[in-house]
């Protein structure tokens, strides 16, 4: 016997503010709601206040604070709740990972200091980095999907939770400042401190984050982690992450089990109690993840496809007896494929993904086989019809394919081919236990059907900022993934930016590439050709989308040497609205 499918056809019933979803994803929202926990008699966790928890240690010296949420107003709201039950001052903050350093700021602002030791793992300042930068419109868009930002509050489609908090983003902490301070104790292995007079032992621990950390508390025999989760570990992320290897879980799992705490705190839902349970909810939950890792190797060394792998392996029903191992986040299937495409890559021997059709020509080819587009769609009604939604989703993305080029436009298709495809998604959404099919397939439904508009999300934002250098050097080493190269074909030159007077970045295009240029002698190419001389703000201006480079330059706001055209042609090979004369220009590469 195994769990739940996906998705359960027709399983589905009305949350409090109406919204269609599996009685288990409602169900859930007993595990999120907001509540002030003490745990044993020195530390305290708020849990629904947000995506993450607020967890407080107290100590002789004073208070130390794990994770800090995703604003000032998030942490402001978690230390409102806490100083109804201590009025101990925050002497030390720890992070537990990267994913919920954004209110420390709050910390400060609340002791009227200026520093505090804030503790984590080293790599936290580069992984904070890597998720904006060159991928960022693809980060913001999985974020938008994956946790339902532009669904509505209430209504069939309305947002019921995110998984492993109420919100990504609670409303109530709107506008969501950040307060972000770097760790200024840092460490990459095994460390043992005094803090508050409390004994602390940190432990590496990766999990969907490579810098997560275990914080022992062995006095008060207090464990806070990353690893066991309110629901099935998510080893994939619908909405796009780096490869998660479970084996490094199941080390983290069971060195985490074999300190034997009483009480177990973790970055989200409520807190563990009891030595004994603890215990056995660690070891079924890493159970659970080595199961699929075990299981999907297996198939993999028999020769399974990917495909034919998401039937092959399915948790069992012994893990249904608790919500720890319960698909209310990601989903079997998914995790199946991800640890397939991590060991082995994209390829999995299926001889039809060696050389696949485009999808465009490949819609065609179906349809047509098919007998055309009317009969697709009397099978994608049948297919509703039957609850067949697989199926259904298949037959309607031929249909909107079908007249889609590529260049990401695959939204092509007649307006009654999206509302099909729309449909089929709805129908998925309300019947999955989990958090993130649900948020996903809504999301990306109300977006077919014209609902809402998720084309902000398909190009980088670049916010208005009076750009320093450091700034500058960035944005200019960006531009070389916004390269449109039939522009740059048969085009070579360099470019030195000045900001109000000091050069500090350069770009050079060849061979169809932009390559940003060291500007002290060191590189090998040879120096700048052309100069473009502009003020911080106006850089920022262009930048952000506020100015073209030919509006400033006619306003003579911007210097060109050796001239406007030179200028004007290296950076129009860029897909950026300031570097176009117009916006079609821009949208249509």
């Amino acid at each position: 016997m195994t769990l739940l499918d996906s998705f359960s056809p027709g399983d589905t019933e009305s949350a409090s503010k109406g919204q269609l979803a599996h009685p288990m994803n409602i169900a859930h929202l007993k595990q999120l709601e907001e509540h002030l926990y003490q745990v044993g008699e020195k530390a305290y966790c708020f849990v629904g206040n947000g995506l993450s928890n607020q967890t407080f240690v107290e100590g002789p010296e004073g208070l130390i604070v794990v994770d800090t949420g995703e604003s000032i107003e998030e942490m402001e709201a978690a230390l409102r709740a806490v100083r109804k039950v201590t009025k101990a001052p925050v002497v030390a903050c720890f992070y537990s990972h990267f994913h919920y350093v954004s209110g420390t700021q709050a910390l400060l602002d609340e002791g009227n200091v200026t520093e505090i030791p804030i503790y984590g793992h080293s790599g936290i300042p580069d992984n904070i980095a890597r998720f904006g930068g060159e991928v960022a419109p693809r980060v913001s868009r999985g974020l938008v999907h994956q946790f339902g930002l532009k669904l509505p509050a209430e209504g069939k489609d309305g947002l019921v939770h995110v998984g492993l908090g109420r919100f990504f983003r609670n409303p109530a902490h709107a506008p969501f400042t950040q307060g972000y301070i770097p760790p200024n104790i840092t460490f990459n292995s095994r460390k043992k401190f005094k803090v508050a007079g409390l004994d602390v032992e940190f432990v590496p621990a990766p999990s969907d984050a490579t810098d997560s950390l275990t914080i022992w508390f062995p006095t008060l025999k207090v464990a806070i982690n990353n690893l066991l989760w309110p629901a099935l570990f998510n080893i994939f992320a619908i909405r796009g992450e780096e490869y998660r290897d479970p084996r490094l879980l199941l080390d983290g799992l069971d060195e985490l089990r074999n300190y034997g705490p009483e009480f177990l705190i973790g970055a989200h839902g409520p807190p563990l109690f009891g030595a004994e349970s603890i215990a056995k909810a660690i070891l079924k939950y890493r159970d659970s993840i080595q199961f699929i890792w075990d299981q999907t190797v297996r198939g993999a060394n028999l020769g399974l496809s990917a495909d034919e792998l998401i039937k092959f392996v399915s948790l069992p029903t012994s893990y249904k007896d608790t919500y720890l191992t319960q698909q209310l986040y990601g989903l079997v299937e998914h995790h199946v494929r991800q640890i397939y495409f991590g060991l082995f890559g994209w390829f999995d021997e299926d001889e039809s993904k060696l050389f696949p059709v485009p999808a465009p020509e490949r819609a065609k080819k179906l349809i047509a086989g098919f007998g055309g587009k009317e009969m697709v769609r009397a099978a994608f009604d049948q297919a509703m019809e039957e609850k067949d939604y697989r199926w259904a989703v298949e037959l309607a993305s031929w249909l909107v394919r079908y007249n889609a080029d590529l260049t990401g436009k695959l939204d092509s298709g007649e307006r009654e081919d999206r509302f099909r495809l729309s449909n089929a998604l709805k129908a998925i959404a309300y019947s999955t236990t989990s958090s993130n099919i649900r948020n996903w397939c809504l999301t990306r439904a109300l977006e077919l059907d014209g609902t809402i508009n998720l084309s902000r999300f398909r190009e980088h934002r670049f916010t208005y900022h009076p750009a320093d250098a450091g700034s500058a050097i960035q944005t200019m080493h960006l531009l070389r993934v916004l390269l449109v190269p039939e522009r740059a074909q048969d085009y070579e030159a360099r470019v030195a930016l000045f900001l109000d007077g000091e050069k500090v970045s350069g770009l050079i295009i060849r061979n169809q590439v932009a390559v940003s240029m060291v500007l002290d002698g060191t590189n090998f190419e040879k120096g700048p050709e052309l100069e473009l001389k502009i003020s911080k703000g106006n850089w920022a201006k262009l930048m952000s989308g506020k100015a073209r480079l030919s509006q400033l330059i006619g306003k003579k706001e911007a210097e060109c040497v050796p001239d406007n055209t030179s200028i004007i042609k290296f950076f129009s090979c860029f897909d950026h609205p300031s570097f176009c004369d117009s916006e079609e220009e821009h949208v249509h590469g």
